[in-house]
């Protein structure tokens, strides 16, 4: 209906469409139902654009990632964002054929748990020094966690370059789907986890 009203509208040559979602949803998996967790399953999310300067029914599989929206519809558009500082990166090359590779994608759940995620690696970090480690490649369901074996250390130290300097605690009066590590213990919704 929004399509066939842009058409109609005779603005369809003028306007950028953007299309995502929410991220995924264990059914299962690894023992988890719901969306909190930094695998793959729960991290990834449809992002589609179609528009002016946009090649069309191009597929890229680099990793982008939500913060990546605003930044390439001012790149698309020829604008600037002005005085924001914004950690997205314009996605105008991959739209226009260059597929060059980019930085990973980045994502946070919670406080110090972290994943990276490369074209072809996923790396994980958590809050209590935990870390996850696989080749998306040869093992796209992420069975095989292969950062307990010493031939990938170099690969992680190289992926943890890109873990966020900064880490905030959750706002004070947070409980909703919260979970914070103190060193020593988890709480869960304000709840120790044994």
């Amino acid at each position: 209906r929004v399509l066939v009203a842009l058409e109609k509208s005779g603005l369809q040559d003028n306007t950028m469409i953007v299309l995502w979602s929410d991220h995924g949803w264990h059914l299962g998996e690894k023992r988890i139902t719901g969306k909190n967790t930094l695998w793959e399953r729960s991290t990834r999310v449809p992002l589609i654009f179609a528009g002016p300067g946009v090649v069309a029914n191009a597929v890229c599989d680099q990793p982008a990632e939500l913060l990546d929206i605003y930044p390439t519809l001012v790149d698309l558009t020829g604008g600037t964002p002005g005085e924001l500082s914004l950690e997205g990166l314009s996605l105008k090359p991959q739209l226009t054929g260059n597929r060059e590779p980019r930085r990973p994608a980045i994502t946070t759940h919670n406080h110090d748990n972290h994943a990276i995620r490369t074209q072809r690696w996923r790396y994980i970090s958590y809050a209590d020094q935990s870390e996850e480690l696989y080749d998306m490649k040869s093992d796209p369901n992420e069975w095989n966690n292969l950062a307990g074996n010493a031939k990938y250390r170099q690969r992680m130290d190289s992926m943890k370059q890109w873990l966020p300097k900064t880490n905030k605690k959750p706002a004070k009066g947070s409980r909703s789907r919260i979970l914070t590590f103190d060193g020593l213990n988890a709480t869960w919704e304000g709840k120790k986890i044994p």
